[in-house]
């Protein structure tokens, strides 16, 4: 039974000719709103992954439901579709379980506020934001178990309740949750920075109804939703066949030994509408590693990537939802079945992007990026120190952005908009730990005529006994290049003990003990490579050998030889970039993704000093996870 809006004015509104200039002033005030929305939350949060990191993600809808400004798409229809109860003036909500919306929102680290925004009685607007908590309980600090066969492993789960009902506050109903995680302290100011957030957003829509009235603010967001359907448009019917393509990725692993794991999607046109068919994904897995993919939220995924190649210009929003066709099997990876556990979904979720990127370059590879998105690494780093008091890190880390038509890929950065690096300072003043070192990996970044960023690498030192656990991906499977450019080099993590001892371990490792004076080298991969190397400037590559971003034997992969100097040596280029030419077999291909998987099992141990990951038991999988969801 849907949610029952409860309006003590329900007279309709009117729709009203808006002019061009008072449409883009409302447009910038909702844009200004959401940015106002960010600068709240991270004011007012106390965890490191909001306050310093910026992991949260606002959104301003409409009456409908329909996101207006955000990032993640709306996840407001589903929820008043699930949500069997009323929605009134007063009331704000919570949330943070996946399979209680759709996976709108996609583990239950990411806690929800969502605000009907009402005025005289009626209903205007919707605000919300979540972000992700660095503990909300479970087997693990972090509360993101590798070994999870279940999200009830995975900390306290919260279905759509009101945290206020007619402006009353549910205190109960925090203490309970409170006391689930071992960080209370940083949960309850982020959830107070969350609700802070949406009620900022609030109180400028209502400002914007008070200058222009509220028939003629609404009349201007429906002309926003409009624009950018209009706009979707054109881009899909210049930019995507009628032919299918399509295009597959993989998640190396599940941290249980376990993988490759595929996700393949299918894109084709009919008429208006593009189709996305994520047919040929490989089965959920037993382990974390799934990313229940809300449908919205991919169509929100290919919109930014559409406008950001194409038209950066266009406003993100929901307009163009009906020219979206997404279709994800069930039982899947990307659509487990309840109560599959999802909180290691970080690299599927990065694969997306790389798949998307696969696809829509196909038909026009002059706009191609290569992969580099490819995961989201996650240190944790917990225990008890010498005063007997308990510390808890999560941090994100960053690796090398892909190589681009435009230019290089960025060194060490994120692809997410606004997210930031924890500073070092804060790193060393708040957690027993020093940064040894802090700078790129040399020669990660794939070669080409526009080179992938490179890799962190980032080697902490601990000063307290502890566990750590690691989150990562793209140590098997490279971060492939486009229109010869070669691929970014793989992640690796090594454990140098206090002893000298250095060891290679996993990317996906859970409990790991160090002791006072280990150090871990936390080395991520490097961004594909556009173009052909051997077109890149000599002075310019010789350049990155002296600014330390490409080694001298390094340069050779791009045809350059780089003297004593450190300058480039034009005649031994020019010989060697001819015999490079010389040994070529054919024309460069659009999409180099390195030695084949066959390849990669047999060479892994030799490459990465780790074994490769196992073929799933795909028959185990299906049989595990059997409850039925809820009703």
């Amino acid at each position: 039974m849907p949610a029952k809006i409860v309006e003590s004015n329900d007279a309709p509104f009117t729709t009203v000719a808006v002019d061009p200039v008072t449409l883009d002033i409302i447009e910038n005030a909702l844009r200004n709103a959401r940015v106002e929305m960010d600068a709240t939350l991270v004011r007012t949060a106390m965890s490191p992954g909001i306050r310093e990191q910026g992991d949260a993600f606002p959104l301003i809808a409409d009456p409908k439901g329909r996101m207006l400004v955000g990032q993640f798409g709306s996840f407001i229809g589903g929820f008043l579709e699930g949500y069997d109860g009323t929605v009134e003036d007063g009331d704000m909500f919570f949330l943070s379980d996946p399979y209680s919306v759709e996976g709108a929102i996609s583990h239950s680290n990411d806690w929800l506020v969502l605000l009907p925004v009402f005025k005289q009685g009626r209903l205007i607007a919707y605000t919300a934001m979540f972000g992700h908590q660095s503990d909300i309980g479970g087997k693990v600090p972090g509360s993101m178990p590798i070994d999870a066969r279940s999200i009830f492993e995975e900390g306290v789960r919260i279905p759509p309740v009101k945290l206020y009902r007619k402006g009353v506050y549910n205190e109960d109903l925090i203490k309970l949750v409170m006391h689930q995680t071992r960080k209370p302290d940083w949960c309850i100011a982020d959830l107070n920075a969350l609700i802070a957030s949406c009620r900022v957003a609030a109180r400028r829509v209502i400002e914007m109804t008070d200058r222009f009235g509220d028939d003629l603010f609404l009349s201007a967001t429906d002309e926003l939703l409009a624009r950018n359907h209009r706009a979707m448009k054109q881009l899909i019917a210049s930019s995507i066949g009628v032919e299918p393509v399509s295009f597959e990725d993989y998640v190396c692993d599940d941290g249980l030994g376990r993988g490759p794991y595929k996700i393949r999607c299918t894109m084709w046109r009919e008429g208006d509408r593009v189709v996305l068919d994520f047919d040929g994904t490989d089965p959920q897995s037993e382990a974390s590693i799934n990313f229940y993919l809300n449908e919205n939220m991919f169509k929100m995924f290919f919109g930014i990537y559409m406008i950001m190649v194409f038209d950066p210009q266009i406003l993100f929003n929901d307009g163009f939802y009906d020219l979206i066709d997404v279709r994800i099997p069930e039982g899947s990876l990307l659509k487990p079945r309840f109560p599959a556990a999802l909180s290691g979904r970080t690299h599927a979720l990065g694969r997306i992007f790389d798949v998307l990127g696969g696809l829509l370059g196909q038909k026009t590879p002059e706009f191609l990026n290569a992969a580099g998105f490819s995961s989201s690494p996650h240190l944790f780093y917990s225990g008890v120190d010498g005063k007997g008091e308990w510390f808890q890190l999560f941090q994100i880390a960053f690796g090398g952005i892909p190589g681009r038509p435009l230019g290089d890929g960025p060194d060490g950065h994120s692809l997410w908009p606004g997210f930031t690096n924890v500073p070092n300072e804060f790193l060393e003043r708040y957690f027993p730990l020093v940064i040894e070192r802090y700078e790129t990996e040399a020669d990660s970044g794939g070669a080409g005529l526009h080179r992938g960023g490179n890799g962190i690498h980032m080697t902490y030192r601990f000063l307290e006994p502890g566990f750590i656990a690691i989150h990562d991906d793209r140590w098997f499977v490279p971060p492939w290049g486009v229109n010869g450019g070669e691929p970014g080099a793989r992640a690796r993590k090594i454990l140098e003990r206090a002893d000298g001892t250095k060891e290679v371990i996993g990317n996906k490792v859970e409990n790991v003990r160090v002791e006072a004076g280990d150090q871990l080298h936390y080395i991520t991969w490097g961004g594909g490579g556009w173009g052909d190397p051997l077109d890149r400037d000599p002075d310019l590559v010789a350049k990155e050998v002296r600014q330390g971003l490409v080694t001298i034997d390094g340069a050779q992969r791009y045809g350059v030889v780089v003297n004593g100097s450190h300058l480039a040596d034009a005649d031994g280029t020019q010989h060697l970039r001819k015999k490079l030419r010389e040994q070529r077999s054919g024309p460069l291909p659009v999409f180099n993704f390195g030695p084949d998987i066959p390849t990669l099992r047999r060479n892994s141990l030799a490459e990465t000093g780790l074994a490769p990951p196992q073929q799933p038991n795909w028959q185990s999988t299906a049989g595990v996870l059997v409850e039925t969801r809820p009703a």
